[in-house]
């Protein structure tokens, strides 16, 4: 039986897209230092080791695609220079980076055990990223997704063949 999802084209799929702009290793670990409170180039370089214009590269297409904004700033007696911040459209993005933490933790992390924790500021308890509905039922497990062609799907062209 052929699956039916080889019915839909994957033309316009978001995924992709979004792989497009996430897809690549150092651009998540500039997407982690953001969010850990690095805002500088020069702090990102000394605590990653990101080379000069890989660095540069990804911060500029983070910014391009409106995911970090630049915010100018100067130290006293040097050139203005540029800190990255977070858009909305940035900070939409924490939920991936704590389930690939989750991941990471999971499976990759040593006997020591993970290296970072995520807690809700207020009460100090962890944090997690979980699948819920829009009828109110959390934590769904994975094997309860189905995937079913959206608004946007697009009939798949007929292979021609020769």
């Amino acid at each position: 039986m052929r699956p039916a999802a080889l019915e839909w084209s994957v033309d316009n799929c978001t995924i992709g897209a979004a792989m497009a702009i996430l897809g690549e290793k150092w651009t998540v670990v500039v997407l982690r230092e953001v969010f850990n409170g690095i805002h500088r180039f020069d702090d990102m370089r000394e605590r990653t080791g990101i080379p000069r214009q890989v660095l540069t590269n990804r911060l500029a297409m983070l910014v391009d695609n409106g995911v970090l904004r630049r915010v100018p700033y100067r130290e006293p007696g040097a050139r203005a220079r540029d800190e990255y911040r977070l858009t909305e459209k940035g900070f939409d993005l924490y939920p991936l980076l704590v389930a690939v933490r989750e991941w990471g933790d999971r499976y990759l992390s040593g006997p020591e055990g993970p290296p970072l924790d995520t807690i809700h500021r207020d009460c100090g308890a962890p944090v997690h990223a979980v699948l819920v509905c829009e009828a109110g039922h959390d934590t769904i497990a994975p094997r309860d997704v189905v995937p079913r062609p959206g608004r946007g799907a697009r009939r798949r062209e007929p292979a021609v063949r020769s």
